[in-house]
């Protein structure tokens, strides 16, 4: 397989949101599970193709794009961005559900995240103050090209000033967290969304 890593452009958006949208369930396709499956892109994905598109790759072969890292530098930064440009006008399509998590359907754990997303740079991780998310399409698994686009996020943000870097993933993810200790990053006793694992980091010049 011929595979080209390059930054993320413009025109691909619209494929990555598909990949967002088709690896949402821990890995898996969220599509039928989701009522509102555009908030997965719109929460995960496309605030970071805005704010640090410097730091936001995609693969890419024969059949097109089937898989992206993006990754901020500054999580407290992003943080502050995106409750000031980003999350408004999503939260005024998306009302908040009941607070009584017993009656959540569908995406209404979206919809409350969407109100009330995790602290920026909780202090347990403020030695990892950079953070980012990756998804492939199950044809890119096994290939070495999940390596290669981690690799090259997080010597983008490590560019950038970040000197180590936090992940939430979802513990029920075992894949994900195999490939996570194969890059070296330990799991920390806090995580600041319930049902994921906190990994993290240290960043050098050489990933």
């Amino acid at each position: 397989m011929t595979v080209r890593i390059h930054s993320a452009r413009r025109a691909d958006v619209e494929q990555l949101r598909s990949i967002c949208i088709r690896t949402g369930d821990a890995g898996a396709d969220a599509s039928g599970k989701e009522d509102a499956p555009e908030l997965l892109p719109a929460i995960f994905l496309e605030p970071y193709l805005v704010f640090a598109p410097d730091c936001a790759w995609v693969a890419e072969d024969g059949q097109g794009i089937f898989g992206y890292a993006v990754g901020v530098a500054d999580s407290v930064a992003f943080g502050k961005w995106a409750e000031r440009v980003w999350w408004p006008d999503l939260r005024g399509t998306y009302p908040e559900p009941d607070t009584d998590k017993a009656g959540w359907h569908g995406s209404d754990w979206l919809r409350h995240r969407l109100h009330h997303p995790p602290e920026a740079l909780a202090a347990p991780l403020s030695r990892w103050p950079a953070h980012g998310h990756i998804d492939l399409l199950p044809r890119g698994h096994g290939t070495g090209v999940a390596e290669l686009l981690m690799k090259r996020m997080m010597h983008s943000v490590w560019k950038q000033g970040a000197r180590g870097i936090h992940l939430g993933v979802a513990a029920s993810n075992a894949r994900a967290l195999r490939f996570y200790e194969k890059l070296g990053f330990e799991p920390v006793e806090f995580t600041p969304e319930p049902e994921t694992v906190c990994v993290v980091r240290a960043l050098t010049g050489e990933q």
